[in-house]
């Protein structure tokens, strides 16, 4: 086993004040989505208020960016709450809330076991990305990388050839 788990930090720019009649479905899924979250295997930790949820966090200078920041196993548990869970049908419906971006919004990298990262820790990640592409400081699940301490000849890996098409 890895002495390493993998941290997320995704985020997004909301098409309007989160009170609004325009996110109250994206509200109202919130509490299901990381009560899912919390439950799946290889699930470690998520960024959250005493409301439950990162919504209230606003680190950004645009006050109607959210984020969302979670620890995982692996890779491959991220990979199947995000993409083959109930997450996936509202994450189909990102546009309805959510404004499209160019860049990226969401990094992933290692972290030592146990380690929780910050707010400042993971926008640095965010913008490590973005500067420089996939590395395995800062990655994507379209080129991802292996941990630290993971046997030497083990190739980074893409979506596509860990998640075969349904």
């Amino acid at each position: 086993m890895s002495a390493y788990e993998l941290a997320q930090l995704n985020t997004g720019f909301i098409r309007g004040p989160i009170d609004s009649p325009l996110m109250a479905e994206f509200v109202a899924n919130l509490a299901r989505i990381n009560a899912l979250a919390d439950a799946s295997p290889g699930f470690v930790w998520r960024l959250q208020t005493e409301a439950g949820d990162a919504t209230a966090i606003r680190p950004f200078e645009d006050p109607g960016q959210l984020l969302n920041m979670s620890v995982w196993r692996d890779a491959d548990s991220l990979r199947k709450f995000v993409y083959r869970s109930a997450h996936a049908d509202i994450l189909k419906r990102r546009r309805e809330w959510f404004e499209p971006v160019a860049e990226p919004i969401m990094v992933l990298w290692w972290v030592p076991r146990g380690h929780r990262p910050g707010i400042e820790e993971a926008i640095a990640r965010l913008e490590l990305l973005r500067q420089r592409g996939a590395t395995p400081e800062a990655f994507t699940f379209r080129q991802t990388f292996p941990p630290p301490d993971a046997p030497d000849g083990e190739q980074p890996g893409g979506f596509e050839d860990q998640c075969p098409a349904t």
